[in-house]
């Protein structure tokens, strides 16, 4: 607009041709030439002299060839265009026009000549303005100083819905009454805006109008304003123009386009079924509709898949509604009815419930036919991600304008066509999560019961629901001898790949505790066995993926605790140290041997020994609990090692797990898995524990029996001195017959008898059949039928075998 303003300012309306601007020559019946303007003699050169009383074909040439120069009128058409000689030799293009004269006298034609350039531009100035009068989708109107309508063209005239006639003389605000500006900084009315306008001279372009325009009452549009004063040649101001033009489709296809771009940022920014709907819902209202209801099938909640069933028997639950009334909440459901009764929107916060629609609704016949529906204000859409129906979308509108177009309709199926894709990435998180949970707790220690060796407490809190289920473990194993083997551990990754791992690796751990190794041993055999299903792994996924389930990393820590010697071993693969506290509250981090990860290989574990106190405290935990995103794992150490301190010697176990878990995650929610295990040491009262020396000669098993017979009674154990007789006597002299000396037995009264033979012997017994002519090799076959369970363990010294026996009941 700015342009046509400057063109329409530099044009002469007169045009090139007019008679008081045009070169003039005067002809006679002949063509020849009797009169020559000056402002012919300014465009050609020749004086009147060397030009009057010469044909003007002489100097005026046609611009074909072909035609012919004579002394005739018929040279000389109403219009022409002509090529003229100048004085100096270069050729001019003429538009010519003749007017013919009346009266007496030579003189019949006046003959007018301008440069055929000049005249196009100013015909093409002529048709711009006419085209701006009568055809540009611009409305122009000019208002006096006193804001009054003067002229406006047609554009203009069909928004007000009346001619000019009509509408002249009204004031700016009479015309559009309804309506306002939106462009922030600027005032709200047109008549202040015109009124700036004419007091400062300054203009001001693309100003957003919104309002009815008088021809569609009840419909809004948007338009684009710019407003300018009018002055003529001496300055003086004798007005205003304004442009308008209409940019409420443009307007709506940018918010339509907006509103998609904003979906894509604000839904499916967690991994949330029902958050991730009230997103969706959030975006659309007000901006898409007035009202929106979002509806899944129940196994969609679930993180199933939802079974192909017909619309009749669909049943859907709410997940989320909003609605632009006051309060967040809608008038009754289009065609819905619940569990609690017909109609009713959702509050946000509410739970969600069961929807049904009879037939004949629009969400019925969008669940019988699969595609969109619209009815009056009404548009719903399926939820479907990969062919897969998963729930429905309504829209309602009630403000103008109420329909859903095409447009509309478009914008509709995209957003919910992206939300959808954002919905199945949630169900099926929501499924792999809920397996692995389900997992991870059936792999856990579902009770752990009490021992004698230690008291424990322990809690387990799995990572937050962005992260996904990790593969942290404990466990707590019942050792021979009343020991006690303590584990934690930790699997790199999430998933239910990662719980699968962790089960695998807790399982293998209480396979290898009861052989008695030492805790590097233990560590060794996990980590060649963790290393060849890394191996096997590998080789069956292939070179590309590598598996996955193949064990990417873990870390673990083995202890033994024995309440008799109150000695604990304990070796770590890559796992955070123990923290120990002694009575008192003194708190120390041993410096064992740290150890490669599981599954590395080629490097060795060693065992590091301590004498624990009686009522120290022990502390295994996985990193979960003392290492953050915005906190240094030294940190998370000394706070743990601060709680323990204080708690130790005035807290139950229980509480002080409880303590710590509220000092170092004090929103109960981690970025990774957090195993903790608390164990309060115990020693084993001297009392019930008996220990003898004997030789390796045959006579010890008689004097072994003698020993456990008068330790039994003295225990008040009358009962079990038959079975431990004929138990100690038997091993005693297996081990005189097939080991070296010398000989120590124990027993040890727990929960259970315990009944040791160690020997400085490495061969192992062997339960077998003896046969009907066979003079020996019964006895351990004898043992095993008379104990609850029995074993080997092994040292550095040698062997033990030990038995356990059940108690008499009290």
């Amino acid at each position: 607009m700015t342009y046509a303003r400057r063109a329409i300012g530099a044009a002469d309306l007169r045009g090139p041709l007019d008679v008081t601007r045009a070169a003039s020559f005067v002809l006679d019946g002949q063509d020849v030439v009797i009169g020559w303007s000056p402002a012919a003699q300014e465009m050609l050169g020749y004086r009147p002299g060397d030009i009057i009383g010469r044909p003007a074909g002489t100097f005026l040439v046609p611009e074909s060839a072909a035609e012919s120069v004579t002394g005739t009128g018929a040279c000389f058409p109403q219009r022409d265009v002509r090529i003229a000689v100048h004085r100096d030799g270069h050729r001019l293009r003429l538009a010519t026009a003749v007017c013919r004269l009346s009266g007496t006298g030579p003189a019949e034609r006046v003959l007018v000549a301008a440069e055929h350039e000049r005249l196009r531009q100013w015909e093409a100035q002529l048709a711009m303005l006419h085209g701006l009068a009568t055809q540009s989708p611009v409305g122009l109107a000019i208002y006096d100083t006193e804001l009054r309508l003067v002229w406006c063209n047609a554009a203009s005239e069909e928004e007000l819905g009346r001619p000019l006639a009509h509408v002249r003389g009204e004031l700016a605000d009479e015309l559009y009454p309804q309506g306002g500006f939106v462009t922030q900084g600027y005032p709200e009315t047109l008549h202040e805006v015109m009124r700036r306008v004419l007091e400062t001279g300054e203009p001001i372009l693309d100003l957003h109008f919104r309002g009815e325009p008088p021809s569609e009452p009840g419909k809004v549009h948007l338009w684009s304003c710019s407003y300018y004063r009018l002055q003529d040649a001496d300055g003086r101001v004798f007005g205003l123009c304004e442009d308008a033009f209409d940019i409420s489709d443009r307007y709506e296809t940018q918010r339509q386009l907006n509103l998609l771009v904003e979906a894509g940022r604000r839904v499916g920014t967690t991994l949330d079924v029902t958050v991730t709907t009230d997103e969706l819902a959030e975006v659309a209202v007000p901006e898409f509709a007035d009202r929106v209801e979002i509806d899944l099938a129940p196994a969609v909640l679930e993180g199933d898949v939802p079974a192909a069933a017909g619309p009749a028997g669909t049943e859907l639950i709410r997940t989320s509604s909003r609605s632009a009334a006051p309060g967040g909440t809608a008038g009754g459901t289009v065609g819905a009815t619940t569990g609690a009764g017909a109609g009713g929107t959702a509050e946000p916060g509410r739970p969600a419930r069961p929807m049904t629609y009879p037939a004949g609704s629009p969400q019925h016949r969008s669940l019988a036919s699969g595609g969109l529906v619209t009815e009056d204000d009404t548009l719903v859409v399926p939820l479907r991600a990969g062919g897969t129906a998963l729930g429905l979308v309504t829209f309602v509108r009630h403000r103008a304008p109420g329909f859903f177009d095409r447009a509309a309709v478009a914008v509709a199926d995209e957003l919910v066509a992206r939300a959808a894709v954002s919905i199945d990435n949630a169900r099926r998180f929501t499924r792999e999560r809920t397996a692995a949970l389900a997992l991870q707790r059936q792999l856990l220690p579902q009770h752990l019961p009490p021992h004698s060796a230690v008291e424990l407490a322990y809690r387990y809190l799995p990572t937050d629901d962005l992260s996904g289920v990790g593969g942290d473990w404990f466990d707590v194993i019942p050792l021979s001898g009343t020991r006690v083997g303590l584990v934690v551990g930790d699997v790199v990754g999430h998933g239910i790949h990662a719980a699968a791992t962790m089960g695998r690796l807790r399982t293998t751990v209480r396979a290898l505790a009861p052989m008695d190794m030492p805790p590097d041993e233990l560590l060794k055999r996990l980590d060649d066995l963790v290393g060849q299903s890394a191996e096997a792994g590998a080789e069956g996924a292939g070179a590309l993926d590598g598996g996955d389930d193949v064990v990417a990393g873990a870390t673990c820590l083995y202890a033994v605790y024995d309440p008799v010697s109150r000695r604990c071993t304990m070796a770590r693969a890559g796992h955070l140290p123990p923290a120990v506290v002694e009575p008192g509250g003194r708190v120390v981090f041993p410096d064992l041997p740290a150890g490669p990860p599981l599954g590395l290989g080629g490097l060795p574990f060693e065992s590091f020994e301590v004498e624990l106190p009686v009522g120290s405290l022990l502390a295994l935990f996985t990193d979960g609990l003392v290492e953050a995103r915005d906190r240094d794992i030294d940190k998370g150490l000394d706070t743990l090692g601060r709680v323990l301190s204080e708690g130790a010697d005035t807290l139950a176990l229980d509480d002080l797990c409880d303590r710590a878990i509220s000092e170092l995650l004090p929103d109960g929610t981690t970025t990774d898995d957090t195993a903790l295990l608390l164990v309060r040491t115990r020693e084993l009262d001297s009392r019930r524990v008996a220990a003898w020396q004997l030789p390796a000669e045959p006579v010890s098993a008689g004097r072994a029996r003698e020993l456990v017979a008068a330790r039994l009674r003295a225990w008040g154990l009358d009962e079990l001195v038959f079975s431990t007789e004929l138990i100690a006597s038997e091993l005693v002299t297996n081990a005189v017959r097939y080991a070296e000396g010398p000989l120590h037995l124990r027993l040890i009264h727990d929960r259970t008898l315990v009944c040791e033979v160690a020997d400085a012997g490495h061969t192992a017994p062997h339960l077998r059949h003896s046969g009907e002519d066979d003079e020996g090799g019964r006895g351990l076959f004898i043992v095993a039928q008379l104990v609850l369970r029995w074993g080997t363990r092994y040292s550095r010294r040698g062997k033990t075998i030990w038995t356990e026996q059940a108690l008499p009941p009290a």
